[in-house]
């Protein structure tokens, strides 16, 4: 890492007997990726992250563009992670750079205002930005999904869009659209998507309990 050596590595990125951790999908900061080493077993990442970093500690739980990955080390204002192969198959950390900006978001910890919607860390899928539109001072995106992802979606229901937390605000054919904000657009990194982009994708687990609660009926 640039300006020095991270300290207090451990070797497993999964703490032993650790509860799952939960986020929000309210974006604590941009991060910058310091470090992106491709390696046989995954992926060491190092991200910059002021706001997150001085209150994690290794084997805490970080999203970092929705994804949940452990933390192996901390330095400073900086977090080093390992993201096996799997994940990235299913996600887009695969194609992250060093100099890229990336939502992060520290687990929820008790007490603490839920703010979005209760969001795992469990990417379900990667869905395309098809368009982006202006609408009034905010955005309209409209992002293309999967039928795997798109069961799950209702209008006016729950979405994490890399780690985000949205509303979906219509259904299309093969695609819904989510309204943002200005302040969504400055503080995370969907103000600068553009068509043909990848996004990770999480929808509502609630969705998912009711599904099984029914099919079971």
């Amino acid at each position: 890492m640039v300006g020095g050596t991270l300290q207090h590595t451990v070797a497993s990125s999964s703490p032993a007997g650790s509860l799952a951790a939960v986020f929000t999908g309210i974006v604590r900061e941009v991060g910058t990726v310091e470090e992106a080493e491709g390696r046989e077993d995954g992926l060491a990442l190092v991200v910059r992250a002021p706001g997150t970093a001085p209150t994690t500690a290794v084997g805490d739980s970080v999203s970092i563009d929705g994804v949940c990955l452990t933390a192996e080390a901390v330095d400073g204002d900086a977090i080093r992670f390992h993201a096996v192969s799997e994940t990235l198959r299913r996600t887009t950390l695969g194609g992250v750079r060093a100099g890229d900006g990336v939502n992060v978001e520290p687990a929820l910890r008790a007490g603490e205002p839920l703010g979005g919607h209760l969001v795992q860390g469990h990417v379900d899928g990667l869905g395309t930005i098809g368009a982006v539109e202006p609408e009034g001072e905010g955005r309209r995106i409209v992002v293309e999904a999967p039928p795997e992802i798109l069961r799950y979606c209702v209008e006016k229901g729950s979405i994490t869009v890399d780690g985000v937390s949205l509303t979906v605000a219509e259904l299309l054919d093969g695609a819904f659209s989510v309204a943002l904000v200005p302040h969504t657009l400055a503080a995370t990194t969907l103000g600068k998507v553009a068509p043909g982009g990848s996004v990770n994708l999480e929808v509502d687990v609630l969705a998912k309990y009711v599904e099984r609660f029914v099919e079971a009926r």
